[in-house]
């Protein structure tokens, strides 16, 4: 409905290209039309005068006409691209594979490791002169094997290479998410287009495509795609805040105003470079000439996307990711930090103070060997703990869902809106087009003072007024709306343009009329002067002057708006008669609701005829828009989306609140509302129009107070008549409402340019891809490309799923962390050597971090998902059910490999390897150990897949091939490794039935993982959960106070309070339950269904309840109420009993509880189907 335009608008685009100076054929130069963009209002207008004689002769300038545009031939357009430059803003440069390699090493850690094996290799390179003596001590013995101290370098070559390894694969899944990131951006981009007239037919065409001298046509809700001149307009406002900092709209016309521009970059990074045409008066004919701008690198005029900036709030999940890996990094450094004391303590008392050995300089090397060795096992340690592969796990899941959104006709604008959309707990969806098919059709007319239940027979209705009709539906609508033959032989016809107006047009075509010959009749610039539609007006008019000189103005919009403005009616013989508000009423009772019940959207078809001299003031809106005669009133159905009820259901056993927000009349909105499934008959819930809902929500000063939203939205499915405003303010409170047990996060739908803050407000803003406005677009966070609610279900699968692979990665993740760390350290304390070598380790944490996080974070979304609530904003990420996993598998893990560790020599006959010689060759003992390791990880990967306590871990593990893949892949590398991988891994190749005996062990953990799955989570008291979400005190104020920006100072000054209230709030909470319970039981005894006289009287009237030490007593007695409620319908809403928190300060806590009182009754009390029935 955003874009009734009258008259189309045309502009040329600009360009800047420092070079080409030269006029060239044409008889401008580039330079010319910068100095002319530069001026404002009358200067512009002299300056074309003056210049160019004026637009036509600007046209001929450019070799262009103003009504056919450019002849659109190659070669000139490619020539205009070569001497005016080309529409675009070339993007940034990535950045080169080598800056994200230098990136990937700015890692602490590995700096550490990298240091610790260069330390390794030059000791291992230096040879003390003289044989080595005893004298240095025994744990120096068996130092020389053959030739074996020469391979004493590659520790450390080993450690640098795969230091080497794990900055490679960090750097190129950075590269690769940034490649994707920029295949988003420029599909966001090329979805731009805009319309231009070339060859005097309107088309298509990206925006990058516009050149110097096209003719653009601009509708409501444009970013202006490029900078020019204004041909012809009716009523055009551009808001150009993001040039001058105004915020209001700047009225622009051919004749006092014709520069119209594009955006500017604003300090370097830039935003909205657009100016949003918000014609809110009005459609535009304008027509746009090239021009430039004087600074030669920022005249760009593509808006160009912030490429890559996100909101300023880290998402949900990434803050509680970031928490939790500072805490397991802290824990992993302490546990380094004495692994190396404990070490270097052990090494030192033994040979200075039980061996009584001297330090001599010449072992000195010697000695130092031993400190580094020590160190590098405590850095190894520390490498193992800290889970650098988290963040990567993030990117990796949200990369890969967001590509598989594509699929389902999402375009994710921001990554983190794809994991906040699972979270969800609301959502507020527009109603055409997102749950109806936006395919309007006219199925009933009251017409000639008879009701046509379907649409009527053109002799059945007098001819004047079907003249008068034609006229009326072909003239005031956009010329740019139109019905076109089906593009299939089978198909509907296809509607172009606006599609209420397609349904009207449809309806003339249904009469056996044509449109378009009553259109070229009267052209586009004949029409005298349009008022377009808006969200104010809710109507539109168009005024043509006539053959005598006088003029007639048809009008169109929304029925009972329309009507009010109505003193007559075309009777049956289609002459006028009078029209009064007793006629109204009753037209309104058997005409519109009827059609309103049956979910039709009512249009009122209306003329006025003026005098041709005095000639009328038009600009004065409320002497012309009154005196109507109704010519008829319409009934468009708009069907549901045959997909739409079911995705709703889906919503509502996900635990997701669908709301429906909408401009139509109530009955409409309630009768779609009830199709869809949104409400059904006989649950407790209210639908409210417009005015109703901002009534209830104000206080007599006319501030909005959040504790009134807090008793409305709970129970709110359908808001009719409502305002964009309405929407913002809904969506605003229900993100600010403290009731209930958690925030809610809300999802917004939109098309219109008038849905851009609420878009913005909420949690994730969806914006239509194929109705919406590029401002809709701009502010939204994901785009659906097929203008479908069902998408919007797909979206919270996504969301959820990308929550789940995080938590699958974690549970695995930190499973394989607690153990390698435990090992590690109590190795090192008993052996003086961690059974897990550092090359091993690193592998370990290669595979567990790198390849896990792939497998386990491209797991493809189940419809499992969506049967369960959402988890909110602060659960923690670890559950007890996964903190029992990973201890559970933890304990199994542990148990086995000190087994091994202290007794495998015995079991598998094999030499021992505790207590190694420095440079001892790799033994049996510890490959097993190494080698049952890896494959414990590698099957507790298959039980890391569930994470709710399922019992079976295979289930749709074929439909991940990635997976497969992966874990198979790791299995492979394995064996090459033991096998073949010698001294650098410091393995020795293994017999067969050692092998199995280790599969067997690995094995062993899916056994296991049954066998915890089992015990209910719930008798382990003893699990805490972890991983929780950033309280409010750790948001540093900046952030909180961004939001300031977004609230008046009445609302400022409400927070204040509302803090304080809020505080006094929970005191009393505890005391209601009680009050509750006692008045429910009250109630009961007192009630009549009949004392109210509907439910609004009743809510209107809050009750003050005094909570304290006193025995609880409603201070109204409900008898009251009845005459309360008649002497309420004349007065203005109540104050709220507490605007300056004397409760609080006195206190005695009062509070008005209203929506509690009005459904404290029991659910089988008539309240409850009261207000479906109102």
């Amino acid at each position: 409905m955003g874009d009734m335009t009258n008259s189309a608008v045309d502009f040329y685009p600009k360009n800047q290209r420092g070079e080409s100076n030269h006029a060239g054929e044409f008889g401008c130069s580039l330079d010319e039309l910068r100095s002319l963009m530069e001026l404002r209002g009358a200067e512009g207008v002299q300056k074309m005068q003056d210049t160019y004689g004026d637009v036509n002769g600007f046209c001929r300038r450019l070799k262009t006409s103003p009504t056919e545009g450019l002849a659109g031939n190659p070669a000139d357009l490619e020539n205009r691209k070569q001497i005016f430059g080309r529409n675009f803003i070339p993007p940034k440069k990535p950045k080169t594979f080598l800056q994200l390699v230098w990136e990937a090493l700015q890692d602490v850690t590995l700096i550490i490791l990298e240091l610790a094996a260069i330390i390794s290799l030059g000791l291992s390179f230096y040879q003390p002169p003289g044989e080595r003596s005893e004298m240095c001590g025994s744990a120096a013995g068996g130092v020389e094997g053959e030739g074996e101290a020469e391979a004493g370098w590659i520790e450390g070559a080993a450690i640098l290479l795969s230091v080497f390894c794990v900055v490679f694969v960090t750097a190129f899944n950075d590269w690769s998410k940034e490649k994707q990131f920029r295949g988003l951006q420029s599909r966001i981009e090329q979805e731009q287009k805009f319309s231009v007239v070339r060859g005097g037919q309107v088309i298509q065409i990206p925006v990058s495509e516009i050149v110097t001298g096209d003719i653009a046509q601009i509708k409501y809700g444009d970013l202006l795609p490029a900078d020019g001149v204004l041909i012809q307009g009716n009523d055009l406002k551009i808001d150009e805040s993001s040039l001058t900092g105004e915020s209001d709209h700047v009225r622009k016309s051919a004749d006092k105003d014709p520069m119209l521009l594009s955006g500017k970059m604003q300090d370097g990074n830039m935003e909205n470079s657009q100016n949003k045409a918000k014609k809110q008066d009005g459609a535009a004919a304008m027509e746009m000439q090239p021009l430039k701008s004087a600074e030669g690198g920022d005249g760009d005029d593509k808006e160009k996307k912030k490429a890559g900036s996100s909101k300023k709030e880290k998402s949900v999940l990434q803050g509680k990711l970031t928490k939790l890996a500072v805490q397991i990094g802290k824990a992993g450094l302490v546990m380094s930090a004495i692994t190396v004391i404990i070490l270097v303590l052990y090494f030192a008392i033994d040979t200075f103070v039980i061996q009584k050995l001297q330090w001599l300089p010449e072992c000195t090397p010697v000695y130092i060997q031993f400190f580094v060795k020590f160190f590098i096992i405590g850095v190894t340690v520390l490498v193992v703990a800290v889970p650098e592969g988290l963040p990567l796990a993030v990117t990796i899941s949200l990369a890969y869902s967001v590509k598989k959104m594509m699929k389902d006709n999402n375009l994710v604008r921001h990554l983190d809106a794809c994991e906040t959309m699972g979270n969800a707990t609301a959502i507020c969806s527009d109603k055409t087009g997102t749950l109806t098919t936006n395919r309007m059709t006219v199925v009933q007319a009251y017409v000639g003072e008879v009701h046509h239940k379907e649409v009527p027979d053109p002799d059945a209705i007098p001819s004047k007024t079907l003249d008068m009709l034609v006229n009326a539906i072909s003239l005031n609508s956009a010329y740019t709306s139109k019905i076109l033959p089906p593009e299939k032989d089978i198909g509907l016809p296809r509607q172009v343009g606006n599609k209420t107006e397609c349904g009207l047009l449809g309806l003339v075509l249904d009469l056996k009329r044509d449109y378009q010959t009553v259109r070229d009749q009267t052209p586009e610039e004949k029409l005298y002067k349009v008022y377009t539609f808006n969200s104010e007006r809710k109507s539109m008019s168009t005024v043509i002057k006539m053959q005598d000189g006088s003029f007639r103005m048809y009008s169109k919009g929304a029925s009972e708006i329309v009507l009010k403005k109505c003193s007559n009616i075309l009777n049956t013989a289609g002459e006028p008669r009078g029209f009064r508000p007793r006629d109204r009423d009753e037209m309104v009772k058997k005409v519109i609701e009827p059609m309103a019940c049956n979910g039709l959207r009512t249009i009122c078809i209306a003329f006025r005829d003026f005098p041709g001299s005095p000639e009328p003031d038009w600009d004065n809106e409320n002497i012309i828009l009154i005196d109507l005669t109704c010519i008829a009133v319409v009934g468009i159905e708009d069907p549901v989306r045959p997909e739409v009820p079911d995705a709703i259901k889906k919503c509502q056993q996900a635990g997701i609140t669908v709301r429906m927000v909408t401009g139509d009349n109530i009955n409409t909105a309630r009768a779609i509302a009830i199709k869809c499934g949104i409400i059904s008959p006989g649950e407790d819930f209210i639908c409210l129009e417009g005015k109703d809902f901002n009534r209830r929500i104000r206080n007599e000063k006319g501030e909005i107070e959040q504790e009134r939203i807090d008793k409305i939205w709970p129970k709110l499915r359908v808001l009719a008549r409502s305002s964009p405003t309405d929407k913002h303010t809904l969506v605003k409170g229900i993100i600010d409402s403290l009731h209930g047990e958690r925030r809610q996060v809300v999802a917004v739908t939109g098309d219109g340019t008038n849905d851009g803050p609420a878009l913005k407000k909420a949690d994730v803003g969806f914006a239509m891809g194929i109705a919406g406005t590029d401002v809709a677009k701009e502010a939204s966070d994901i785009i659906l490309t097929d203008d479908n609610f069902s998408s919007i279900v797909k979206a919270v699968m996504w969301g959820r799923n990308v929550y789940d692979s995080i938590s699958k990665f974690l549970q695995f993740q930190l499973t394989v962390n607690i153990v390698a760390v435990i090992v590690a350290f109590t190795g090192a304390c008993i052996t003086q050597d961690s059974p897990l070598k550092a090359v091993q380790m690193l592998w370990v944490n290669l595979i567990m971090d790198t390849f896990a996080s792939l497998a386990l974070a491209t797991e493809p979304p189940t419809e499992s998902l969506l049967m369960r609530k959402p988890y909110g904003r602060n659960k923690p990420l670890i559950s007890r059910t996964m903190m029992k996993n990973i201890l559970g598998h933890g304990i199994y893990q542990l148990t086995v490999i000190f087994t091994l560790l202290f007794a495998g020599e015995t079991i598998f006959n094999i030499d021992s390897g505790r207590n190694a010689p420095l440079h001892a060759p790799p033994s049996e003992h510890y490959t097993i150990i190494f080698n049952t390791f890896v494959l414990m990880q590698l099957f507790n990967e298959i039980n890391a897949r569930k994470i709710h306590g399922e019992k079976n871990v295979f289930d749709g593990i074929f439909r991940n091939p990635i997976f497969c893949s992966i874990v198979f892949g790791t299995f492979a590398i394995q064996i090459v490794i033991i096998q073949f991988g010698g001294k650098p891994f410091s393995c020795i190749p293994l017999q067969i039935d050692q092998w199995l005996w280790c599969m067997v062990l690995g094995v062993g953990e899916l056994l296991w993982g049954q066998i915890i799955s089992s015990i209910p989570t719930n008798r382990l008291k003893f699990l805490k959960e972890a991983g929780h979400g950033t309280q409010k005190d750790d948001i540093p104020e900046e952030e909180l106070n961004e939001d300031a920006e977004e609230i008046d100072h009445a609302e400022r000054e409400l927070r204040r309070g509302q803090i304080l209230w809020f505080r006094g709030l929970n005191r009393i909470q505890t005391q209601i339950r009680v009050v509750k319970a006692f008045r429910s039981s009250l109630y009961e005894g007192l009630e009549k269904p009949e004392s109210k006289s509907s439910i609004h009287n009743f809510m209107t009237h809050p009750e003050f309840r005094i909570d304290d030490s006193q025995p609880h007593i409603p201070l109204i007695d409900d008898t009251d109420i009845e005459e309360d409620a008649a002497l309420k319908q004349n007065s203005s809403p109540p104050s709220s009993p507490n605007k300056n928190n004397n409760a609080i300060d006195s206190g005695i806590n009062l509070t008005t509880d209203t929506s509690k009182s009005a459904t404290s009754s029991s659910p089988g009390s008539p309240l409850h189907s009261l207000e479906t029935s109102l």
